[in-house]
C-alpha cells in the first residue's frame, strides 16, 4: 500500500540507514580518541610534533560528534566521545581560565620577548612598545647585525643600556637588552644552530635573576625532530634552591607538546597560561597564509616569580607577535 504515491520505507531501509549513522559517527570520535591518547602519552613523534601544535582546534571539533551521538542517542558512542571531550578540556581549559599566578608579593618587573623574522621586525614599533610598557628586559630572536643598527637608532639604548648581543645574519641570532647592569652576560649555541643570550640583572629592591632569550630549533620537518626535542631537553631547568630563572622566547612548541611541559615541569609557570591568555596565537603573523594561530612563544618563570599580567601585539615585518608580561619576582 503507499499514501500520496510514496511508498513506506522498509525496515531493512530502517536499519541500514541507522547502522550508517552509527557508523559515521564512530568514524567520527576515534580520530580525536587517538589524538587525545598521543597528547595524553607526549608521543609527539614524526609529523605528529607538527600536528599536536593545533590541539586546540581538534579539542573544539571534538564538540560535535559528542553532539551528533548524544543527538541521535547513541548513547555508546555519547559516552566515549563526551570521555573524549572531557580529556581535550583537561589539557586546554586550564591555559584560558586564569590561575596559578604565584607570589604577589616582590618586586614588579616587566620582560618583553620578540621574534624579529631574520632581522626584518619594525624597530620602531618594538621600541614604542618598551616605552608604552616601561619594559625592563626585552630579548629578541633572529637577531641580525642589521637588526641591532635599526634598534640602535630607534632609540633602544636610551631605554635599555645593558645587553647581551650574538647579532648573526640570518635566524641564529640572539639578544638581551635590560634596564638594569648585566653581569655574566655571554651566549651559547644551541643543537639546533640558534643563539641564545643570557645574562644576570639585580633590579633595584629584588634579588638576582637569571634571564635568557630562548630559541630551541623548529620542527619544521620529521628529520629536525631530534635537533628540537635535544634543543629543549638542553634549556635550562629551573632551580628551586638557586637563582630565580626567566626564559622568554620563541620556544618552537606548544603547550601540547611533551618537551616543553617536561621543561616547565622542573619549576617553572607559563606567564600565558597563568593569566587565562594561552591559547593566544603568537605564530604565524606574516608569509605563512592558510597556517592557524598557534602559540610557541612564551615567557616562563619560576615558581617564586608571580604573574601580574600578559599582553600580545603585532610587530609589522614579523611572523610572531610579541609578548609584554609584568612579573612579581622576590625581594632582595
Amino acid at each position: 500500500m503507499t499514501i500520496m504515491g510514496v511508498a513506506p520505507e522498509t525496515r531493512p531501509a530502517r536499519n541500514r540507514r541507522r547502522v550508517a549513522v552509527t557508523v559515521l559517527i564512530w568514524l567520527l570520535i576515534l580520530p580525536g580518541l587517538l589524538w587525545a591518547l598521543v597528547r595524553l602519552g607526549g608521543l609527539d613523534r614524526g609529523p605528529l610534533v607538527q600536528l599536536l601544535s593545533f590541539t586546540p582546534y581538534v579539542a573544539a571539533w571534538s564538540l560535535v560528534p559528542a553532539a551528533v551521538a548524544l543527538g541521535t542517542r547513541r548513547w555508546s558512542a555519547a559516552a566515549l566521545a563526551i570521555v573524549v571531550v572531557a580529556l581535550f578540556a583537561s589539557f586546554v581549559l586550564p591555559r584560558v581560565v586564569a590561575g596559578g599566578r604565584g607570589p604577589t608579593d616582590g618586586v614588579r618587573l616587566r620582560v618583553m620577548t620578540s621574534n624579529l623574522l631574520l632581522g626584518g621586525a619594525d624597530a620602531n614599533v618594538i621600541v614604542e612598545l618598551v616605552r608604552d610598557h616601561d619594559v625592563d628586559v626585552l630579548a629578541v630572536q633572529e637577531f641580525t647585525p642589521d637588526a641591532k643598527d635599526a634598534l640602535a637608532k630607534a632609540g633602544l639604548g636610551d631605554l635599555l643600556p645593558y645587553a647581551s648581543l650574538a647579532d648573526e645574519p640570518g635566524s641564529p641570532g640572539s639578544g638581551l637588552y635590560t634596564r638594569f647592569p648585566l653581569r655574566q652576560a655571554g651566549s651559547q649555541r644551541n643543537q639546533g644552530g640558534f643563539q641564545q643570550a643570557y645574562g644576570v640583572i639585580e633590579p633595584p629592591g629584588a634579588g638576582t635573576l637569571l634571564v635568557e632569550s630562548a630559541h630551541p630549533m623548529a620542527p619544521w620537518a620529521p628529520k629536525a625532530n631530534g635537533d628540537w626535542r635535544r634543543d629543549l631537553a638542553a634549556e635550562p631547568a629551573a632551580d628551586p634552591g638557586g637563582t630565580p630563572r626567566i626564559l622568554l622566547g620563541d620556544f618552537n612548541s606548544t603547550l601540547d607538546h611533551a618537551p616543553l611541559r617536561q621543561l616547565i615541569a622542573t619549576g617553572y609557570r607559563d606567564a600565558g597560561a597563568a593569566t587565562g591568555q594561552g591559547l593566544v596565537p603568537t605564530w604565524p603573523y606574516a608569509e605563512h597564509p592558510g597556517i592557524p594561530g598557534v602559540t610557541i612563544d612564551h615567557v616562563l618563570v619560576d615558581r617564586r616569580i608571580g604573574v601580574r599580567q600578559m599582553s600580545v601585539h603585532r610587530i609589522p615585518r614579523s611572523d610572531h607577535r610579541a609578548i609584554v608580561a609584568e612579573l612579581i619576582v622576590p625581594k632582595a
